[in-house]
């Protein structure tokens, strides 16, 4: 009887031995990283893969295979698209930069190219870029930009803006809304734009106004018609010319103070190039004391509109750009 209950107690013993040994194994395989790796694996978000994206343009194609994450704008109406999306700059030309994009000028984590229409291609593959946007400007440089990589060009007329403008601004925010993934955004910015046209042609087309496009140039003047760079304010916006010119021109044709006169525009749009090229003060009425010019209807009637320079002279390519045109247009339609 001894050696029975002995027998039964070492054998209970063994057992609860063996179940402590096995709940700690337990324990152990819970809590190892091992064992939670597959759970946490299984609830992380999975990623689709970037499709890539072909971009058909003047100067050949370009194929986006990923995911651009620092981005080199060499024109400022590309800027302003980037801002617009809220697309980072990695690097950018600051000799011009517009009042509206003010804030790129000074920032130190963006690499400063040179000048816009001389990018400095050491500086630009500085910025480690791995997209690269130019317009027309920048066009001779799209070889060896290129080989820094994937290079767009924007495909805009800064030589004749008057056939279909708005709409290659509009394809080309929709373009760099696909590269970005930000398609709805850049839907959203497009009707904007829409709308702002609209509205700028439902006061332009049943008024009898003429109105004359005028390019200061340290006391000099050219003018704009139909086929130039401001071809689309004629074209898209409804504005009526005061003069049948239609040269195409990238600064305009020469002209006098006495074919202001003759012209006798009920509107003087002036873009003052000198106040934005040598920093100067931006001309007034007061600066603009010439006799000729005060003869015109325009001026009698107070539809001298002093635009916005930087807006016309170093952009009007982009959302922000032309949506200030069109804010100084209807300035001359006021009563």
């Amino acid at each position: 009887m001894t050696f029975n209950h002995r027998h039964r107690h070492g054998v209970l013993a063994l057992l609860l031995t063996v179940i402590i040994a096995l709940q700690g194994c337990d324990r152990n395989a819970a809590d190892s990283p091992q064992a939670s790796t597959p759970t946490a694996a299984a609830s992380q978000p999975s990623h689709p893969a970037y499709e890539p994206i072909t971009v058909l343009h003047k100067l050949g194609t370009t194929v986006i295979k990923k995911l651009p994450q620092r981005v080199v704008a060499l024109d400022m109406n590309e800027v302003d698209f980037l801002d617009q999306l809220g697309i980072p700059v990695a690097g950018m030309p600051k000799d011009f930069v517009p009042h509206f994009l003010g804030g790129y000028k000074n920032a130190p984590d963006i690499q400063d190219t040179g000048a816009i229409v001389q990018p400095n291609v050491e500086q630009v593959h500085a910025a480690r870029p791995d997209l690269i946007l130019i317009t027309s400007l920048q066009a001779n440089h799209y070889k060896e930009l290129s080989e820094i990589a994937p290079t767009i060009h924007f495909d805009v007329d800064y030589r004749d803006s008057q056939v279909a403008h708005i709409e290659v601004v509009k394809q080309h925010f929709m373009t760099l809304g696909r590269i970005f993934g930000k398609e709805d955004l850049a839907r959203q910015k497009v009707a904007e734009l829409d709308a702002k046209v609209d509205e700028a042609r439902r006061i332009t087309q049943d008024r009898p106004e003429k109105a004359l496009i005028v390019l200061h140039n340290n006391g000099a003047f050219s003018s704009f018609g139909l086929q130039s760079r401001y071809g689309f304010v004629f074209n898209a916006l409804g504005v009526k010319p005061a003069s049948p010119a239609v040269e195409t021109g990238l600064h305009g044709q020469p002209i006098s103070s006495e074919f202001i006169q003759q012209a006798n525009p009920d509107i003087i749009y002036i873009v003052d190039r000198t106040a934005v090229m040598e920093s100067r003060p931006a001309m007034d009425a007061e600066s603009l004391g010439n006799p000729l010019l005060r003869q015109t209807n325009a001026w009698k009637n107070g539809r001298v509109i002093f635009a916005d320079a930087e807006a016309w002279y170093i952009t009007a390519a982009s959302p922000t750009s032309i949506k200030l045109v069109i804010d100084d247009v209807l300035k001359g339609y006021r009563d």
